[in-house]
């Protein structure tokens, strides 16, 4: 299995979801909680999957996050721990 990747990301991805926290109005405290996660260096599916987060949800395509959505937005793959 994957794991997310952190480095050396497309920079039109970057953007993206750089426009969706600021769209979404996603806190520090989510992104902190995002960070931490990413720290333990999980491995995700290769396919679509999401995590969710207290006040978010995070969905991505094997190692890339792709999107953050606000609660009550529908995530589309495998739900992730």
């Amino acid at each position: 299995m994957p794991k997310v990747r952190r480095a050396a990301l497309p920079l039109a991805l970057l953007r993206h979801l750089n426009e969706r926290v600021r769209q979404r109005e996603i806190t520090g405290a989510q992104l902190l909680l995002l960070a931490q996660w990413l720290d333990a260096n999980p491995e995700v599916p290769s396919g679509k999957w999401f995590r969710r987060f207290p006040e978010m949800t995070v969905c991505g395509q094997g190692e890339l996050i792709k999107t953050f959505l606000r609660l009550g937005q529908i995530a589309d793959g495998e739900e992730i721990a």
